[in-house]
């Protein structure tokens, strides 16, 4: 089966003003290509408004309706996700499937170094600066020093992978200072190697006591109504309908990233989506129908697989993030938690929110710190942010917890 490059990815812009835009895929299938798919998606901060997916196991079509911001960089968006697409080979014009023969080698990590006279607002404009350069932020260490200056650390990925790193370090610089304008002192970057990366990763991060008192990893009818949760989710499983194929049938509210989040949990499971739907109906109330069955084409039949898939998607959808403000001492912290992926991935755009949240709350951060740990039987990405009381809170920590966790789900506040 063959298919022209040009259409493995086709964007097809509203019809009338008001429609969302349309993104279809159609390539070879493999395990998880929804997930990685949706991921990309999140990352340009579109909203999967509906969805469609089907596969007979060697090639997917994938159809979905997307609401984005006029500044979406729509030719971009089609690369990155063609990059995501199965390889194919070339004859004639026409690219066949062509199955990866080895792993994807790890991305280069750099060091970026920024130095800058503080101003409330910063770290967000930063934060925004490197989204629109591709640089993923895997790690970050923030301080204020007395005198009033920052010192950024920021462990980051380059998306674009452009083959002149020397050109690429200088644009960035160059980027960073045009946003900050006489705010920055300096600006470094260096690649730093694996044993750099591991060490930075090393520590246990967080204190055990904090990670199961504020984290609470309880079942979703033990979670206590003060914490922060989606409400409303119905997950209902079937195995009369089809003969080869598990029907998972979910209900919940609409959150940003709600299609990633379960695509995600199948992906972890190592389960193949043969069919699915997605659509939001009235009140940002979620329907999705999905056909499922395990990787090498086995019905799921085990009862305890099946209780573990569903109690994993009703914790993903209903806490799909920790948000909690604690005492540090005599300080503050707002603590930050969402689950990583077995690819090691962590959920995208998270600092960015976080870092917008507080900047519209008037709230000024101190330090800031981003690192992984295990917390029971998940890894966690964990931020810890600091807050700069000065001469008191602006608002109280309620709202500071209800405002940075309706930003991470991106509803009203």
């Amino acid at each position: 089966m063959g298919i022209l490059y040009d259409d493995v990815v086709i964007v097809s812009p509203p019809q009338k003003e008001g429609d969302p835009t349309v993104i279809t895929v159609n390539c070879p299938d493999k395990t998880g290509l929804g997930c990685d798919l949706c991921r990309i998606i999140l990352v340009f901060g579109l909203s999967i408004v509906r969805g469609d997916v089907s596969t007979d196991g060697k090639w997917c079509y994938i159809k979905f309706w997307v609401v984005g911001k006029p500044t979406t960089r729509w030719s971009l968006l089609k690369k990155r996700l063609s990059g995501a697409c199965p390889s194919c080979s070339s004859t004639s014009g026409i690219f066949y499937y062509r199955a990866e023969l080895q792993p994807p080698k790890p991305p280069d990590v750099f060091l970026l170094t920024l130095c800058c006279y503080d101003r409330r607002g910063l770290l967000h404009d930063v934060t925004v600066a490197l989204c629109e350069l591709e640089l993923t932020i895997g790690k970050v260490k923030v301080s204020t020093t007395p005198d009033g200056r920052v010192m950024d650390l920021f462990f980051v990925t380059d998306n674009r992978e452009l083959p002149d790193k020397e050109k690429r370090r200088k644009d960035t610089c160059d980027h960073l200072k045009a946003v900050m304008k006489d705010a920055m002192i300096s600006c470094e970057i260096e690649e730093v190697g694996p044993e750099i990366t591991a060490c930075s990763q090393a520590s246990s991060f967080l204190p055990s006591a904090i990670t199961e008192d504020v984290f609470n990893f309880r079942m979703p009818d033990e979670v206590p109504s003060r914490l922060l949760t989606s409400d409303n989710v119905s997950i209902t499983m079937d195995n009369s309908l089809s003969p080869g194929h598990m029907l998972v049938q979910i209900i919940c509210q609409d959150h940003k990233g709600l299609l990633y989040d379960i695509m995600r949990t199948v992906k972890d499971f190592n389960i193949q989506i043969s069919y699915g739907r997605f659509s939001i109906k009235q009140r940002s109330s979620c329907e999705i129908d999905l056909f499922l069955m395990h990787a090498d084409g086995k019905k799921i039949v085990d009862p305890s697989k099946q209780k573990a898939l569903s109690s994993r998607l009703e914790m993903e959808l209903i806490r799909p993030l920790r948000v909690a403000v604690v005492s540090r001492g005599p300080d503050v912290e707002l603590l930050v938690a969402n689950p990583v992926e077995l690819s090691g991935k962590g959920r995208p755009l998270v600092f960015h929110d976080i870092t917008l949240a507080l900047k519209m709350l008037d709230v000024c951060i101190f330090s800031a710190e981003i690192g992984r740990c295990i917390i029971g039987d998940w890894e966690m990405e964990v931020y810890r942010i600091l807050i700069d009381e000065g001469e008191g809170l602006p608002v109280p920590r309620s709202k500071i917890e209800e405002g940075v966790w309706k930003m991470l789900m991106g509803w009203e506040w």
